[in-house]
């Protein structure tokens, strides 16, 4: 089992005058399934930016160790793998391409095995050279998981991670899910039942909101 492990502590985040949420203390470890709950603009997305470094938290601390060495934030990329709705693939390259192409920006070492496990999970195999423009949005969605899971990240956070997929790309992720969870620290952020159904843990947002 990857020894990796996340703290947050008196995370809080405001948007102006909005108070998202407000002193989220978690401990996350590796050989785990986390859940992040709550209602349509609740925060879910938010939380799980800070947890990558997307964005800041306006008070609070995260600590991400591994080995039990922190990890800096400009290093943090080499052990994420992220999977979300707002993430950008370009249209006009094939699948193999965009894939080469954001492992070479981020530094990182094509496994060929790796990827063409992920390539079959997803039944994109024989897709793989066709142009992202004639992928259907749940295609694109499996594509996100080939593009997070490609270096075998030891922390993995998944938003919104069924979103416009079919029972066979729900299936393949609850797969997924389940393998990873067995070594890496996983983190989904979602509304669906199902999707935390797999979570040990959840943590509903809505909890941490000054009423």
């Amino acid at each position: 089992m990857n020894n990796y492990s996340l703290t947050l502590e008196k995370v809080s985040k405001i948007f102006g005058r909005r108070l998202v949420f407000k002193d989220i203390s978690l401990q996350m470890s590796s050989g785990n399934v986390y859940g992040i709950s709550g209602c349509n603009g609740s925060g879910k997305s938010t939380l799980a930016k800070i947890i990558t470094g997307l964005i800041s938290p306006s008070n609070g601390k995260i600590t991400h160790l591994f080995n039990d060495k922190k990890i800096e934030s400009e290093n943090l990329h080499d052990y994420l793998g992220f999977v979300s709705p707002y993430l950008f693939l370009y249209d006009e390259f094939t699948a193999e391409e965009n894939l080469y192409h954001f492992a070479k920006i981020r530094g990182i070492k094509i496994n060929n095995t790796r990827v063409d496990y992920l390539f079959d999970l997803f039944n994109l195999s024989d897709r793989k050279k066709d142009i992202l423009k004639g992928y259907s949005s749940g295609m694109k969605q499996r594509m996100k998981f080939i593009f997070a899971l490609q270096h075998s990240p030891q922390l993995l956070i998944f938003d919104e991670p069924t979103s416009n997929l079919d029972n066979a790309g729900k299936e393949a992720v609850y797969k997924l899910i389940e393998e990873e969870g067995k070594n890496n620290l996983v983190i989904i952020a979602s509304n669906e039942e199902v999707d935390l159904s797999f979570c040990g843990n959840v943590i509903d947002v809505e909890k941490f909101k000054i009423v």
